[in-house]
């Protein structure tokens, strides 16, 4: 997996553990599975990450940070994986489960207004809380099994891609050495 590429965008674990804010968690922040990038640490980051993005909550980081401390997940990869809904994308996110809510629960689903705003959203909240939850939670764990699967499943392609890789390299550099050598 691209390994650099993670490390480069995630925080030093060693400035996290001594955060003063982060003091209160003590020892948790030393679980080793938290910061390596393994095949199951990563696998467990993504499920919690994408779990906790389509929870229609706030502070949804807090979650996602605290399922990975329990969990043994990758706590920067949750914790990035939860601004999937951010500013831009929660309304269609959202929207898109609370539709998938109503069809589950066989209702008419309303239209998405022009001016979505937290006043629309208090108003009709009495109506859409039902299927909002429960296309929430189907999503939720959708997304979460993909996310881990989906890990497990690319970790291995790419391990046996470098293999075949590795393995060709052997084979060139074996039958390079058997040439006979042109005398001149």
């Amino acid at each position: 997996m691209p390994r650099n590429f993670i490390r480069r965008y995630t925080p030093d674990a060693e400035k996290v553990r001594n955060h003063k804010h982060l003091q209160f968690l003590g020892s948790h922040l030393h679980a080793y599975d938290l910061w390596h990038l393994n095949r199951e640490s990563v696998a467990k980051g993504f499920a919690v990450g994408f779990f906790w993005a389509l929870v229609p909550i706030p502070m949804q980081m807090i979650f996602a940070s605290i399922s990975a401390i329990l969990w043994r997940a990758n706590l920067p990869i949750s914790f990035a994986l939860v601004w999937i809904t951010n500013p831009l994308t929660i309304v269609p996110v959202f929207y898109l489960l609370y539709l998938l809510g109503s069809w589950m629960i066989g209702a008419d689903a309303m239209d998405l207004p022009a001016d979505v705003s937290i006043d629309w959203f208090r108003a009709v909240l009495s109506e859409i809380w039902l299927p909002l939850v429960i296309g929430s939670l189907t999503g939720t764990v959708i997304a979460g099994f993909i996310g881990y699967y989906g890990i497990h499943l690319l970790w291995r392609l790419h391990v046996v891609k470098r293999w075949k890789q590795s393995r060709l390299r052997l084979k060139n550099r074996h039958s390079a050495s058997k040439r006979p050598s042109v005398k001149r």
